[in-house]
């Protein structure tokens, strides 16, 4: 179903404010290079210098680990090819929220925009600022781990950094994105050109009997699963912005086929590297892994490693918190959230009030959780509702194949994703169950309480009215244009 554009009018709009939101409607500037900057961008933030050390911890051996690696590249890989098609059915940003909206209906759409708003991307978002504060930290701890509460202030204080870049300038904040994008390819290089000398000098001995130690739980490999797709997390991220790409039938999969590969291939060269300076156990017992590979293969050169991956890390959570605060704004001006999230600051043109929002619940985050716990739980949630997406893809492929799509995806990839997707969800429930698990369910399913006052029968109490209003005038922002069926 196509989408119609109609604009909802303050009654206090002026001129003014109507040319601010001609500003704000997308354009499609997006091209295939930027494209691929923003999906490989995105996905080399942290995982790859946190995560390498806790798959190898779960799967047991270096073999199993790297074949661990690939595997996700290629999952990766698949689900973005799904999502490449559904983007040229339905041609409006959002992401999964906008293809459950269209595909399922309001109320589990409402389900995913709760969930996300208020634990996926600020747990994203959190994680990856925790991981940058580690870097930023660990050259004033040498020899040991950085005490957890300088961690926690330092992440604490990347967010707020970040919230005030996005609020101010939309420019500004592509513009850091894409100058730190640099640093971290320069960072992986350097790692993968490091492993190679080593590898050539004869240091192979960690890649004997490397299968030694293989843990075969399908709970153990479903969390190695987790930690090693938070590396890739961000396959999906073009589908965010797909009204803002030129000719999205052709720009989407061909950035996909291009990125990914090339990310998957980095990540393995990296491990392969890691794995050439370090022995298992060293790796296991490494708080930061490419600060430890630095000592060992730079010795006092290791301050540029530790400089790369902060710029690295700090680049990936702008763009997270760029998307996630456009999922935010997105699920508001379908009417999903409250109407203060879906409005934008009348001078800076920029989503502030789904900006705040994401800023405070990603510190909440920050205080109360761990890096490898929040990943666990972050995957979960979004490996739940990858399966729904994938699920609707399967659904308009055999139900409505006459709908007009320009790129087909063989359907055995979606339905191996939607496999993957119901393992990685289900794996850790049946092999080691959690609490944490059930609090998550718990927590998805409390949105059953808003959605039907606030949202399937429109009841606003006059005190959020007035709530807003204030709001509105405190934050000086205004409605912006809304998508209607």
């Amino acid at each position: 179903s196509t989408m119609k554009r109609r604009t909802r009018d303050s009654p206090h709009s002026s001129t003014d404010l109507s040319e601010g939101k001609e500003k704000l409607r997308l354009k499609q500037e997006v091209g295939l290079i930027s494209g691929v900057s923003l999906i490989a961008g995105t996905m080399i933030g942290s995982g790859i210098f946190m995560s390498p050390e806790w798959v190898l911890h779960h799967m047991g051996s270096p073999a199993s680990s790297l074949l661990i690696w690939a595997a996700c590249g290629v999952l990766a890989m698949f689900g973005a090819l799904s999502y490449a098609e559904l983007g040229t059915v339905i041609k409006e940003s959002g992401g999964e929220y906008i293809y459950i909206l269209r595909i399922f209906g309001s109320f589990p759409a409402f389900l995913f925009a709760y969930t996300s708003v208020i634990l996926v991307r600020p747990a994203g978002l959190a994680a990856v600022c925790l991981s940058f504060a580690e870097y930023a930290v660990a050259p004033f701890y040498p020899g040991c781990s950085s005490p957890q509460v300088v961690v926690k202030c330092t992440a604490a204080a990347c967010i707020l950094i970040l919230t005030i870049i996005n609020c101010l300038n939309v420019r500004l904040a592509t513009s850091i994105m894409n100058i730190f994008t640099a640093a971290k390819l320069l960072a992986l290089l350097m790692i993968v050109v490091g492993g190679l000398v080593l590898l050539a000098k004869g240091q192979t001995q960690n890649f004997q009997n490397a299968f030694q130690n293989t843990t075969a739980g399908v709970g153990a490999v479903g969390v190695a699963f987790y930690q090693g797709l938070w590396s890739y997390d961000g396959w999906n991220n073009l589908n965010y912005v797909t009204e803002e790409l030129k000719k999205p039938e052709v720009t989407l999969p061909r950035a996909v086929m291009i990125a990914i590969p090339l990310v998957t291939c980095l990540y393995l060269l990296v491990n392969v590297s890691y794995l050439a300076a370090m022995t298992p156990s060293e790796l296991l017992s490494s708080g930061a892994v490419a600060v430890t590979w630095g000592d060992k293969v730079l010795g006092s050169w290791t301050w540029l490693i530790s400089l790369s991956v902060a710029l690295s890390t700090f680049g990936s959570s702008n763009g997270t918190f760029f998307s996630g605060g456009r999922v935010c704004y997105i699920a508001a001006r379908e009417g999903h959230m409250p109407d203060i999230l879906s409005m934008a600051h009348v001078r800076c043109l920029t989503p502030s009030p789904a900006l705040l929002f994401t800023s405070a619940m990603s510190l909440i985050m920050i205080t109360s959780g761990t890096f490898t716990s929040i990943v666990n739980f972050f995957s979960f949630i979004a490996w739940l509702f990858y399966g729904m997406t994938i699920s609707g893809l399967l659904y308009l492929k055999i139900k409505k194949p006459e709908l007009p799509r320009s790129y087909k995806v063989p359907i055995i990839i979606p339905i191996i994703v939607l496999m993957a997707a119901v393992y990685l969800v289900l794996a850790p429930i049946i092999d080691q169950p959690q609490i944490e698990i059930l609090y998550i369910v718990l927590f998805i399913f409390s949105g059953i309480i808003l959605y039907f006052p606030l949202v399937r029968f429109k009841w606003h109490p006059r005190f959020l009215q007035r709530l807003t209003l204030h709001l509105q005038l405190f934050l000086e922002v205004a409605p912006t244009t809304k998508d209607a069926n």
